[in-house]
């Protein structure tokens, strides 16, 4: 039998020889890490990448004190705890990030942001003059109008503009959009427009200045209300100053417009003192210029046509009523440097030369026909005596007075009421020829 080896518990069970690692060989954590920069090219990669490191750092201008780039100003370091402001103050005196002052970084052909407008009546008589001052700026301007007496014709030439949107809205109707800025014109302005449905003129002025002034509050934007001169009524005070609470018919025949304004004023106040929204008030005066409907009741725009028409001059009353006329381009201005401006207003727009009736009359005569007659009617109900704006207020606290006299914006606004009249007439007469032929 083959031997066999038997193992009994008493006997000592035989063990295997311990394992032990081969030694490590000197220099193994260099040797390694070298031969594997040296595999597959390694080294000439890293070498490579060191040498174009080293050009960009030296071809690269280098600051000692300040920060200068190309196409910028150097800016000196400063030790804002040295001047004696906080971290916030020096926020705020560099101007922000961005921000684009003398002691900022300016980078070259930088221009300034444009806001985001909403004119409501934006392609009226004087929001049309608006919108073409804001686009000018640079600015993107929304136009919301009903055409009930804004005419698209007003703004045409900016349709093609990617920064000019319009939509038909009328604004007693909310509407949600994304703005900066709210002008708040849509409102007719002229006797023959506001009498014609007067209900619908005061929830314009009421209704209308609610819904801009919640899409406001909603978006944080800044809104303007243009108010008038009518918020005085027939005054006992005169010039008008903006502390004069008025002399207003609450029944009459105009109170649709004159107290449908001073609750807007009123609507606008409250929603700055309770909601905090940032409000200005402008008080319009009479303003005329180019734009203006035609037949529109206004004084300016009824002698105008008139003249050209070869017409009697149409005056109520005894002719001795006065008012003060504003070129549209000057009330344009007031409204942008009232809108940017830290003050919330009211502020008197307007030309402080007064004119009688008669007077006016006699300029237009001037101007456009020296042969033009006069006809007296019967004045009309609630029809101020006197008007004429106190502009302190505006020339201290917004810098502001009208520069385009009477006798020089006349022509202008002439010229603009020839071609419209004679050219309507003689796309009438053509259309005519045509049928007949």
């Amino acid at each position: 039998m083959g031997s066999e080896l038997i193992y009994r518990g008493h006997d000592a069970q035989p063990t295997a020889d311990a394992y032990s690692p081969k030694p490590l060989k000197p220099w193994f954590f260099v040797i390694r890490p070298v031969r594997y920069m040296l595999r597959e090219q390694r080294l000439l990669f890293v070498l490579v990448g060191i040498a174009i490191a080293t050009l960009i750092f030296t071809l690269s201008p280098s600051s000692s004190h300040g920060t200068y780039r190309p196409g910028y100003e150097r800016i000196p370091d400063v030790s804002w705890e040295s001047t004696g402001l906080t971290h916030r103050e020096a926020y705020e005196h560099r101007g922000g990030f961005g921000f684009v002052n003398s002691g900022g970084k300016v980078p070259l052909g930088l221009k300034r942001k444009g806001l985001r407008i909403v004119v409501t009546g934006g392609a009226g008589f004087v929001g049309s003059h608006l919108v073409d001052r804001l686009i000018a700026r640079g600015d993107s301007v929304i136009v919301v109008d009903n055409f009930f007496t804004g005419r698209k014709e007003n703004v045409m030439h900016h349709f093609g503009n990617p920064r000019f949107e319009l939509i038909r809205h009328d604004v007693v109707e909310p509407l949600l959009l994304e703005v900066d800025q709210i002008y708040h014109l849509a409102c007719p302005a002229s006797p023959v427009h506001y009498k014609f449905n007067p209900v619908k003129t005061i929830k314009t002025n009421v209704v209308g200045t609610l819904n801009m002034l919640g899409l406001a509050k909603r978006v944080g934007a800044r809104f303007l209300l243009t108010s008038t001169s009518e918020v005085y009524g027939d005054p006992l005070q005169h010039p008008q100053v903006e502390t004069y609470w008025g002399n207003v018919n609450p029944i009459g025949v105009r109170s649709c417009y004159d107290e449908g304004k001073r609750t807007a004023e009123t609507l606008t106040m409250d929603y700055h003192r309770g909601a905090e929204v940032e409000v200005r008030i402008a008080r319009i005066f009479n303003t005329y210029g180019p734009r203006m409907c035609i037949d529109d009741g206004r004084v300016v725009s009824n002698f105008v046509a008139q003249a050209l028409r070869k017409e009697p001059l149409t005056v109520y009353g005894d002719g001795k009523q006065t008012r003060s006329f504003q070129y549209v381009s000057d009330l344009v201005e007031g409204l942008m440097r009232l809108m940017e401006g830290e003050h919330v207003g009211p502020f008197n727009l307007g030309n402080p030369g007064e004119f009688t009736m008669l007077e006016l009359a006699q300029v237009v005569q001037e101007t456009i026909d020296p042969n033009a007659t006069i006809e007296f009617k019967p004045n009309t109900e609630d029809d101020p005596h006197k008007r004429k704006p106190d502009i302190s207020k505006a020339k201290e606290q917004l810098g502001w007075e009208p520069k385009v006299a009477l006798r020089k914006g006349l022509p202008l606004m002439v010229s603009d009421f020839r071609q419209r009249i004679f050219g309507d007439q003689k796309e009438n007469g053509a259309t005519t020829t045509k049928s007949s032929a």
